[in-house]
This record gives C-alpha cells, structure tokens and sequence, in this order.
C-alpha cells in the first residue's frame, strides 16, 4: 500500500522522545514515521498530502467516559439549563428557569399527533433554580394524560407526570427507594437512581440508556468528530440483543469515524451470566468497536443529592444518596468481575463510595493479585489525598470529572460540598503528585463533548461564575493535554495503539487550528477544531465544513 505522508504547522506527538515534529507518515491506517520529511522520505514512494500545512495535529483524542446516547437524545426535547450544540453544530438555547422548561415541554406536547405517545425530554438540572423543585404539578400542566419523563442532565434522576404514576402503579403506598413523596406522603413524580426509575420506563419506554441504537452511534460519532475525539467510550451498555447488533452495524465499516468501548453494564445480570457476555463479546471486537470494559455503578449524583457522602454529609444538611445496589453486594460484583481478568470502571462520585470501592478491590487483590489491572474509579470527584495514596498503593488509575469545576462548580461550593472540599473536587494536581495514573472527562451528553474544553476546567478551575475553585488542584497545559489523548488511553489499556503519534499505532489524528501548548491557558477552550484523521483517513468537522 502507498505511503502518505501528512504535513503539518506542527505536530504534538505526546512522545517524550519527540515531543514534536512537522510530517507523519502513514501506511494501512497507522503510522509509520514521524518527524521531518527528509527523515520520512526514505520510507519509499509517497505521497505529500498539505491539506493541514496550516493546522496543528495531535494524537486523536480519547474520551475514557461518555455514553452514545450523546448521538441519539437530540431526538428528544432538550431542556438544559446552558446552551449546547447537537451532532450537526446547530445551538439548542437553554431553559433558565422552572416555568422555562414548562413552557419548552409545552411546545413540543404540541407538536405531537398520537395523543398516548410519550414525551421524553433530557437535560434538566434544578439547582440551578430557586424555590421548589419541580412534580407532577408542574409536569401536569402540559398534559395530565400523556405520559411525559424529563431526564435530568446527570442521568441519575426522572421526574414523571401523574400519568406515568398511574402507569406505573407508584401511589402513596409504595415503598421503593428512591421515590421521592412530600409531607402528605404522595409521590411528587421525582425518582432517584436505577430502582424507581425502571418503573417509570418499563411501562414509558426508556430511549435514553435502554439500548445502544446504530443511529445514536453514528451521530455520536460526528459529535466526536466535530472536537477531535476519535476513540471514546460507551460507557453504561445494555448488551441485549438490539445493542449488539448496532455495534456489529459499525464494527467493520471503514467509513465508521471513531472506535468504540462499550463498557457493559455489570447491574443488569447476574455476574456470572455477564462476564460471560462480556468474553463472548470480546471475540467480536475490531479496530472500530473494542469490547471489554465492565462498568460498576456504585452511587448517584452530587449535585442531584444522590450520591454517597462521608460525614459531615451534604453541605445544606441534606439527606445522604442512595446506593445503585446494596455496598456488599457492590463489593462483591466488583470482586467477581476482578478474579475473571476482567476491567473495571467504576462510577464514584461520592467520597463514600470512593471508599466504599477502594476498601473492596483492596480484599479483592488480596484475594487474588493482579499485576496491571487498571481498574479505574469514574469521577471520583471527592477524592481526598489519602484516597489518591490507596489508589496508588492499589495500582488504580482514576478519570476525573473535571467539567464539574465549571458546571455546577458554584453549587458544589455553596450547597452539596462546602468551600473547603470543593476546594479539593477533581483533584488532578493530587493525582498527579501521587502517582495516580488519570484521565479527565466530559461524562457527555451529561455534559457536552470537547476534551480542549475539559483540559481547560483542569488547567484554569473556573466556575462558571468566574471564580477559581481549588488553586493547589490545577494543573499544566502539558499534563491535561496528556490526560485527554495518552492518559486516557492508558485508563482504556489502549495506550499501545492510541494516545500517542509513534510508530505502530493507529494513525488517529485531532486536527487543531491553533497550537494548544502556545496560546493563552485561558484561551484552551476555543481553539478550533478543523476535525480529525482515523486509520489515515479525515473527517472534517460540521463546524468547519
């Protein structure tokens, strides 16, 4: 096969030995050189492709947590608080107050012919609101009669109307955790975590985590594309019948624009029925679709006040999170997971649950040592600095949530943490210092998709009031540009292939208008992304197009 040889401004090949050069060139989708052109020419017959002769490249970016659902929820309505852009670059506004979003979820109860089909709406966040939180109520006043969900923005909480109440036989009488009831004792239509929620989908339908659809992998493939992501994960999958077969659709198509890790959901099956799944469906991977990663969903939400907390608890005084199965049962999944060879990611948000999951792989190693196992906890947002010293003494990597910092960095601050431990959220720097080998995230659709602007929440900590939150945690442009392309192909154990411009690895390439190392740190966030290389070949971005 011919040889190409790209030309650029500059590349950053995230390699210590060279750190940067001009040209890479490429043969059967990987790289087979990097450096000067003199130095690649001796490869052979070639030929110079400038199309990027006035762009910056680096490694593809690697997502190590988002959910591909980011592809498929822009067919629902979206009432987030701040504006967003969905796969095709168009700008959603946002829903800044309560009555914004009632009056959104009257607008498209509009547009609806079939008078029972449900209205499922997404991205709702109440903390950003003043006064009460919002019920059936509110809900009711756009219909009473068809059903309606509005997914908040962190996944981890549903609010119903009295339809889907009805449907779902939840009354006063109901006794599941997480169904939420005022004063009087009568459901409100707010459901926490996985439990009270299944009961409003399984008689509502749940197009939101239900199943992985082909048209939600391949719209989340451009959403990938248009920041320059070209491996990410899919980080909560069912893998029922309907979600194989869409990443069977895309697992050999080279036009397909990014490679995937679904990582399966380890609650729905009994552990033995799903590390089976999971081997089975590893014999199926290929360079596009890469099974193997087990996810642990632990707790919930901080700022949905569902997630775990040491004491002293929730700053407001609230009452403590919920956990997604009984903490035994919790440690014990994640032990069976771990003795099958398996990887683990494991969602953390609370400090909690962070313990929770470091006092259970450290009786699980004890149990059966493993050499390089990279369990990883997920967001881990409340890490102290004695959780990052058992990491690193446990051989855990850690992907951090750093986009909290900016989007809900102000409420964590003032209600659920507290200043003084929001002061130490998302803790890179410690991270960093411990030896703890770390990824940062977007978690998208919770929140957008763009590792520069993740690496921006690292390096300058703001709010999104403008506020610097935890000085000591900041960390170099450098080091979260590592955190986006080879740390988080270190957390995924893909850093043989991705992450870094070197030979031998896939030719995946995040094409930059700008060099990230050179611009102001404040600035990170709005260099442009022209789009990207995968297997050698360029996608260009909707906004760039």
């Amino acid at each position: 096969m011919r040889i190409t040889i790209f030309e650029a401004r500059k590349i950053l090949t995230m390699n210590t030995y060279l750190p940067t050069a001009t040209h890479v060139a490429v043969r059967e989708g990987r790289v087979l050189g990097v450096g000067s052109l003199a130095q690649l020419q001796g490869w052979g017959d070639y030929d110079l492709d400038t199309r990027f002769a006035d762009k910056v490249l680096m490694p593809g970016f690697v997502e190590g947590h988002s959910h591909a659902m980011e592809g498929g929820i822009w067919d629902y309505a979206y009432v987030g608080f701040q504006d967003r852009l969905d796969p095709d670059g168009k700008r959603w506004s946002g829903a800044a107050s309560l009555e914004a979003v009632v009056n959104r979820l009257k607008e498209v109860e509009a547009t609806l012919q079939d008078p029972d089909e449900t209205l499922f709406a997404w991205g709702f966040d109440p903390i950003y609101f003043d006064g009460e939180r919002m019920s059936t109520k509110h809900i009711d006043q756009v219909s009473s009669t068809r059903p309606i969900l509005v997914l908040h923005s962190n996944g981890h909480l549903l609010n119903v109307n009295s339809a889907v109440l009805k449907l779902a036989g939840i009354d006063r009488s109901t006794d599941v955790h997480g169904v939420m009831k005022d004063e009087a004792g009568e459901p409100t239509g707010e459901l926490m975590e996985m439990g009270a929620k299944y009961m409003a989908y399984r008689v509502a339908g749940n197009p939101f985590l239900g199943s992985t659809s082909e048209r939600s992998l391949r719209r989340f493939a451009m959403s990938a594309n248009n920041v320059g992501v070209t491996t990410a994960t899919d980080l909560f999958a069912n893998f029922n019948e309907e979600s194989l077969e869409s990443f069977a659709a895309v697992a050999n198509d080279e036009e397909f624009p990014l490679r995937v890790m679904p990582a399966m959901n380890t609650l729905d099956l009994p552990a033995q029925e799903g590390i089976e799944r999971v081997k089975t469906a590893m014999q199926s991977s290929t360079d596009r679709v890469i099974f193997g990663l087990c996810k642990v969903m632990t707790d919930g939400s901080i700022q949905g006040f569902t997630a775990r907390m040491r004491w002293p608890g929730y700053f407001n005084g609230h009452a403590n999170g919920l956990w997604n199965m009984p903490p035994e049962q919790l440690q014990q999944l994640a032990a069976e997971y771990h003795k099958a060879g398996l990887q683990l990611h494991i969602h953390t948000n609370g400090d909690e649950a962070i313990e929770l999951m470091l006092d259970g792989l450290e009786r699980a190693l004890d149990e059966m040592p493993r050499t390089d196992h990279r369990h990883t906890l997920q967001h881990c947002q409340m890490a102290s600095a004695a959780d990052f010293r058992r990491m690193a003494k446990l051989g855990l990597c850690v992907n951090l949530f750093a986009n909290h910092i900016y989007f809900w960095g102000d409420q964590h601050r003032d209600i659920t943490m507290g200043p003084d431990r929001a002061e130490r959220m998302d803790g890179c720097a410690t991270a960093e210092k411990t030896g703890v080998p770390f990824a940062i995230h977007s978690d998208a659709p919770v929140t957008p998709l763009g590792p520069l602007f993740t690496a921006w929440c690292a390096v300058n900590r703001l709010t999104e009031s403008g506020q610097v939150l935890g000085t000591a945690e900041k960390i170099s442009v450098q080091s979260a540009l590592r955190a986006i392309t080879l740390g988080a192909a270190y957390t995924l154990k893909m850093d043989h292939l991705i992450g870094s411009i070197e030979p031998g690895k896939w030719a995946d390439f995040a094409v930059l208008e700008d060099d990230p190392e050179a611009v102001d740190p404040v600035k990170l966030k709005d260099v442009g992304v022209w789009g990207t290389v995968v297997s050698g070949k360029a996608y260009r971005s909707a906004a760039s197009s």
